[in-house]
């Protein structure tokens, strides 16, 4: 637009005036529809007359300077409307069709009025553009009136604004903070346009990071696009899951935490690559050649093999020490022109290296194993080779001393003393024992490729790749052959054996990961237990079993410690049962450590004797992982101030039963022990997918402002710790949070954060009337009303003006850019907002929705599918509704069953402790979890809402299993799965 705008000057200086009129004739949109609006243009016709014969201070003409101004106002407004839709945009995406449209739309508006705009336009549009960008506006439950964010697909109205620069919106850089400010771009297409999903990366290769990541993520290259722009935007993965389906084609999180660590592992390897170039550089040693082939390159195994001859050693490579001797051009020559070749001549006695015949032969040997070794073209069809033959990865038992090793140690990896399977075919669990093993020392692994391929590798090479340009004598021909050998042998067997471990382990890991993380989704999910008192009993042996009696509200009620395993069992439930009618505690929840199997059997024989009555007591076993590390952090220290450690963990235990996300939260999520080998895989990748994990559970949930802790706070996406402490401070200070926009005026909190925690953070309207009422003062004024008068205004007014105003919409998953569309649908459909949650809503939303059906609706109120499909959610959800609840609860029991009683053959009921990539194990009340092994979970077996990409189950899930097999002495049971229930 800018060049646009010169060349309009140069035109109107130079030009003809019957130029001058087709000029402005083309810059509006070019199509036949505009033809009357060129007429307005007819004064600027004036405009070269004048400067050529300046009128006098009193001449009358003055239309000409008039025209000229009314000419770049509209130019000003036009770009005006294209830089507002650009900065609405959080990503580049854009339709040709629509934008042509659009831009049809406003230049009419525009041309139509640009005669009547005054000089005080400008400045009154760009106070109306301020406000639109930095302040919250009224709620639009009030009057009936709307002043919420206006989306992307509203009208923009005719907003005059200082002309900004081009570099300001360029697609490919990140974006300047005032576009952190930009409504929600509902209705604006998924797809991209051709040439539009360009990214330019931070540092250039040769290859485009949009293609490569879709083929490695078999994802479209538009998705990949969308998505590379929402992560460089700081978009975090929930908020983007929720708000922002289109532009990712509905992918759900797992996919977009896959597609983001192959983006860092790309990213990675171009940075990699340039260091290394800068490093060759300094050193003399680049060529145009050598530049290309590393900018080519795509993995860190490619860029290893193409630097590595510019490593040099202390002593440096047997090719490197026979260059240093010449040797060189003998090896090109045998290649190039063999008959010209005379060894002898290279004889010099008084060097080392080429005083004999013998020494010569064995340089030029060495030099041409690694030009083979190192030449693309070689190893392209070796590795194609490798693809269709059998290579098979072997561990045995490494020759150790049974005293650096200690002997239970060895028989946990019986398994693979002489163990052998195919690469292709070998399990992601096989190639982590293998490597602990390894690492161990006590087992040796080997890649080993057949003589079959080294064969034909061989004869490929001789015939084809490597084969001299001419005759060559028989001793010629036999330094080439030993050069193929001692290349396979010595330099391209453990290039290829290297490859090869370093992909199976790279799939391992992450397939390790992506379980832990499956699993400790479920188990944040654990549909929770509110509404009661529940005691939480912490087993134990020498050290007695700790009790902790918490509230319905998780308030600590009495803690204590009794010996049922020392022979005083008896007196001790006189004391247990007298908590239990003192508290009406009903529920007893025992941790999964030392001591549970006597522990559990003391409580179901007292249930079953009755022996608390009228109290109907159950019990449930829960997993107490991770509960010793949080009793004695400082987090616990601080929210259970001196109480015992161990009473803290009582505690934790119970609270896990009565809300396990906001427990499970507090401590480092590799704790909680439902992964496999985690101690064996990347820690940067583990840690990085459980926090994500993490904030994708407790987003999607979603926090009460007002009543969540800091712990659980801190995990909401767009969130940390710092911003969790500000709000709480906050709140300590002016009181509760009365809506959403108050989130505005809290330290650290600017509009990016604001944009990606707003959806996820609720507003219980029934806690705010509550207190608006009791915090009326004595001249009538509420209380939000005092704090808006009382509040001192810094230097940003903006943030001190908003309107504290209750919105019934901040209770719901609706983002606040999405107000004004859920506003214009509860018109729509006849509703009103005191009907969220309610079941007229629901049935308002279904009677609409059966005329039109959504897509018509979402065209209708010009935004997308997904976008209206979110703001029926939250309009029909009820006010408590939790996503949890169509998760598993705990399984309360009251009897107990012994492993001895199992029998082959016996249908059980029980709950999924723990998923791993070889299996599932299952806890079936006996003590001892069964195992389900992986080939018995079959995609029939599973019900539709269970099945996932990997047929996996999830901790929490309750299943119906059949017994295989019992090994008492071994404590083993294998199981077969029938059915999820």
């Amino acid at each position: 637009m800018p060049s646009l705008r010169k060349r309009a000057k140069i035109q109107a200086e130079n030009a003809e005036p019957k130029d001058e009129c087709s000029f402005f004739s083309e810059l509006s949109s070019g199509s036949e529809e505009d033809n009357k609006e060129d007429s307005i243009w007819e004064p600027q016709k004036k405009v070269p007359r004048n400067r050529r014969q300046p009128a006098s201070k009193g001449s009358k003409r003055k239309q000409g300077p008039r025209a000229k101004k009314s000419s770049q106002q509209v130019d000003d407004e036009s770009k005006d409307v294209a830089v507002k839709e650009e900065l609405n945009s959080p990503v580049a995406i854009v339709d040709a069709d629509l934008e042509e449209k659009s831009h049809k739309l406003h230049t009419t508006k525009t041309l139509k009025t640009a005669a009547k705009k005054q000089k005080k336009t400008v400045p009154r549009a760009k106070k109306r553009l301020k406000v639109d960008e930095e302040t919250s506006q009224a709620s639009p439950l009030e009057g009936g009136g709307s002043n919420v964010e206006t989306p992307s697909t509203s009208a923009c109205g005719n907003v005059c604004k200082k002309e900004e620069s081009e570099d300001s919106f360029t697609f490919g850089q990140s974006p300047v903070k005032r576009i952190r400010t930009e409504s929600c771009p509902q209705g604006r297409p998924a797809r991209v346009p051709d040439g539009a999903s360009d990214i330019k990366e931070e540092v250039e290769m040769n290859w485009d990071v949009v293609q490569v990541l879709s083929e490695r993520t078999n994802i479209e290259p538009w998705v990949c696009a969308n998505i590379i722009r929402l992560f460089n935007d700081d978009n975090t993965i929930p908020f983007i899951v929720r708000y922002r389906k289109e532009l990712i084609n509905n992918l759900d999180a797992d996919f977009l935490r896959e597609v983001r660590q192959t983006l860092d592992e790309l990213r990675d390897v171009a940075k990699k690559v340039h260091s290394r170039i800068q490093k060759i550089k300094k050193e003399g040693k680049m060529s145009e050649c050598l530049l290309q082939a590393l900018l080519n390159c795509k993995t860190f195994e490619e860029l290893e093999h193409v630097s590595a001859p510019y490593k040099m050693g202390s002593k440096g490579t047997k090719a490197q020490r026979a260059k240093q001797l010449g040797l060189e051009g003998a090896a090109w020559t045998l290649l190039e022109n063999p008959g010209q070749l005379n060894l002898l001549s290279y004889i010099k006695p008084d060097v080392k290296g080429l005083s004999e015949l013998n020494d010569i032969e064995t340089g030029v040997q060495h030099i041409l194993a690694d030009m083979i070794a190192k030449d693309k073209d070689t190893l392209d069809f070796i590795r194609g080779l490798c693809k269709h033959r059998y290579i098979c990865i072997q561990s045995s038992l490494a020759k150790v001393s049974s005293k650096k090793v200690n002997e239970k140690e060895v028989d946990k990896f019986q398994l693979y003393q002489n163990f052998s399977c195919n690469i292709r075919t070998i399990h992601h669990h096989q190639i982590l024992a293998i490597n602990r093993g390894e690492n161990l020392k006590i087992l040796t692994v080997k890649v080993n490729i057949s003589d079959g391929v080294k064969n034909e590798f061989c004869r490929w090479c001789i015939q084809n790749r490597w084969r001299p340009r001419g005759f060559a004598r028989p001793e010629l021909m036999k330094i080439l052959h030993n050069s193929l050998d001692d290349s396979f042998k010595r330099l391209i067997v453990p290039l290829l054996c290297r490859e090869f471990r370093a992909k199976l382990t790279s799939d391992a890991e992450k397939q390790s990961v992506m379980m832990f993380g499956q699993n400790l989704r479920q188990l944040l999910l654990t549909s929770p237990v509110p509404g009661r008192t529940l005691m939480g009993v912490d087993p134990g042996y020498k050290h007695g079993c700790k009790l902790a009696i918490i509230s319905p509200t998780s308030q600590i009620l009495h803690t204590d410690v009794v010996y049922l395993h020392c022979g005083q069992g008896f007196r001790e439930a006189e004391k247990i049962k007298r908590l239990l009618l003192h508290f009406n505690c009903r529920t007893v929840v025992i941790g999964n450590g030392t001591a549970c199997r006597e522990t559990e059997a003391y409580f179901a024989d007292l249930i079953m004797k009755n022996y608390f009555a009228p109290l109907d007591v159950v019990y449930c076993i829960v997993s107490e992982a991770g509960a010793s590390i949080y009793s004695v952090s400082p987090e616990a220290n601080k929210e259970m101030p001196g109480l015992d450690p161990n009473v803290r963990s009582a505690v934790s235990i119970a609270r896990r039963v009565q809300d396990p996300l906001a427990e499970l939260v507090k401590f480092d999520p590799k704790h909680i022990g439902v992964g496999m080998y985690q101690h064996d895989v990347s820690q940067t990748l583990l840690k990085a997918t459980l926090d994500s994990v993490v904030e994708e559970c407790v987003s999607f949930v979603g926090v009460d402002i007002n009543i969540c802790s800091e712990v659980l706070l801190r995990h909401i996406a767009g969130l940390n710790a710092n911003r969790a402490k500000n709000i709480i401070e906050w709140r300590e200070k002016n009181g509760p949070f009365i809506n959403r926009e108050q989130l505005k005026k809290v330290k650290g909190l600017g509009p990016k954060s604001f944009q990606q925690c707003a959806g996820f953070v609720r507003i219980n309207q029934d806690y705010i009337r509550t207190f608006c009422s009791q915090h009326t003062d004595s001249s009538g004024q509420s209380q939000e009303t005092a704090m808006v008068t009382n509040e001192k205004l810094g230097k940003k007014k903006n943030k001190a003006d908003v309107t504290l105003i209750p919105n019934p919409l901040d209770q719901t998953c609706i983002h606040p850019e999405s107000y004004d569309i859920a506003v214009r649908f509860l018109s729509f459909i006849g509703g009103t907002v005191c009907e969220i949650g309610k079941p007229e809503m629901q049935q308002k939303i279904n009677v609409s929705l059966g005329k039109e059906g959504i897509e018509k609706t979402a065209e209708r109120l010009q935004t997308t599918a997904h976008t209206l499909q979110v703001i029926i959610d939250g309009l029909s959800q009820p006010k408590t509704f939790d996503i949890r609840t169509d998760f598993d609860k705990p399984d309360f029991k009251r009897s107990i069953v012994c492993l001895e009683d199992l029998q082959v053959g016996t249908v059980l009921t029980g709950k999924v402790e723990n998923a791993t990539l070889f299996g599932v194990f299952v806890d079936i009340g006996v003590g001892k979890a069964g195992l389900i092994p992986i080939r018995f979970i079959t995609e029939a077996k599973l019900s539709k809402t269970k099945r996932r990409r990997s047929l996996g189950l999830g901790p929490g899930e309750k299943v119906e299993v059949k017994v295989l097999n019992v090994d008492i002495p071994r404590s083993r049971i294998s199981l077969d799965l029938l059915r999820v229930l």
